[in-house]
């Protein structure tokens, strides 16, 4: 439950529709400005909220079947939402308050952007950046700083809102910078050498626009109050109903699909990497 959670802050000049929010052209945002105001967001958000266990999250089965044998995982941005194990990863954020009650779980913290990652190159064998992408100004060096750190033949997880004509208000709420056409994600991902092996569909955001502008209107006007309902009744009962995440091969069908969980291999190079490229799955039609 990443990306309804995230909506406690915005700015006054935020507007609400009532029904349907309508699609809106994606606002440009300079790259500073972009980080500012998601530093800003996720401040408020994580000063508030409490660390739910990965445990917890429909996550943990994939989590659990891909924690490499040496322990070298590394997590970007994972607020107060670790889906990686906490005893063991190494977490990077630009949010100190979520650092701050990571460490007192004893993880191993940096502050840190994922467009400048402070790792050395092939460092870890699984690295997980989710809902991270969209919300950066240079997504192409997040993905190439994401690339760079994992080993080759290394598992990255990466989650990312799609189709720019389903763009609303709420995206704006949280601080994105885009969303994706399908085809578009695959092309980047390949660019950075990483290859798309298996995906779901993810996100918990609820579908009725009602409830949603009605949460963004509470946390923004009444944050204590919605802060308190969230933790203590909405999140808990989220916890409980997620819908179990269903992994298929390669990429799903994504006409209906708002948001994807996607498993990437990167590849090795040389003669080794050919021969991996045969086995790996074919991608279908997005």
């Amino acid at each position: 439950m990443r990306r309804e959670e995230k909506a406690c802050y915005a700015s006054e000049s935020t507007q609400y529709g009532r029904g349907t929010m309508q699609a809106r052209v994606q606002r440009t945002r300079s790259a500073q400005d972009l980080l500012d105001e998601n530093r800003r967001f996720y401040d408020l958000l994580w000063s508030g909220a409490r660390l739910v266990e990965p445990q917890r999250f429909n996550t943990w089965p994939l989590v659990r079947s891909l924690l490499p044998e040496s322990g070298r995982r590394l997590e970007v941005a994972p607020g107060l939402r670790p889906r990686l194990p906490i005893e063991g990863t190494q977490f990077v954020d630009i949010s100190a308050p979520a650092l701050a009650k990571l460490r007192e779980r004893r993880a191993h913290v940096v502050l840190g952007e994922v467009t400048s990652l402070p790792f050395a190159d092939d460092a870890f064998d699984l690295v997980c950046a989710l809902d991270i992408i969209e919300h950066v100004d240079d997504d192409d060096g997040a993905l190439s700083e994401l690339s760079r750190v994992a080993q080759p033949g290394g598992t990255l997880l990466i989650s990312t809102p799609l189709h720019p004509t389903r763009w609303t208000s709420f995206d704006d709420f949280v601080g994105h910078k885009r969303r994706y056409e399908p085809q578009q994600l695959l092309a980047k991902l390949a660019q950075h050498q990483l290859v798309v092996t298996g995906s779901a569909v993810f996100g918990m955001q609820p579908r009725s626009s009602l409830l949603v502008n009605t949460g963004m209107w509470w946390l923004t006007h009444h944050r204590e109050r919605a802060m308190w309902w969230y933790n203590r009744v909405l999140m808990p009962l989220g916890l409980r109903f997620q819908k179990e995440l269903h992994l298929v091969p390669g990429m799903i069908a994504t006409e209906e699909v708002d948001e994807i969980l996607l498993v990437c291999l990167k590849r090795r190079s040389g003669l080794l990497g050919a021969l991996q490229r045969k086995d790996e799955p074919d991608v279908p039609p997005a």
